[in-house]
């Protein structure tokens, strides 16, 4: 029982936001796909699960998921160097005829 509820709390924090560009935006119309920042070491099953979770009212499906690993920037801050942190971002496709919307998300209820 307590490895479920562990796994539905782990599920619930691996989307961390929707991650909006230009470039986001054209493959979202043009691909029915979106564009998620996620934990770094979240799984694509971990979060194709997560996606489903949060919309369950909608009943979306996942077709699939691909991963990529972003290295942070060098930026300079004043005379000194610094670097913004690494993260994931994850590109969701969904099955035709669906569409993830951003207003109704489930509060999904975890026992």
């Amino acid at each position: 029982m307590s490895k479920s509820v562990n796994n539905y709390e782990r599920l619930m924090q691996v989307i961390q936001s929707p991650y909006i560009s230009e470039k986001g935006t054209f493959i979202g119309e043009a691909h029915n796909q979106t564009i998620f920042r996620v934990l770094k070491n979240a799984t694509k099953k971990e979060i194709k699960d997560a996606i489903e979770l949060l919309w369950k009212d909608q009943k979306i499906e996942v077709k699939k998921v691909q991963t990529i690993n972003v290295k942070g920037k060098q930026k300079r801050f004043g005379r000194f160097l610094g670097k913004r942190n690494n993260w994931k971002k994850a590109i969701v496709s969904i099955k035709e005829g669906q569409e993830l919307t951003f207003t109704n998300l489930t509060k999904a209820e975890g026992k």
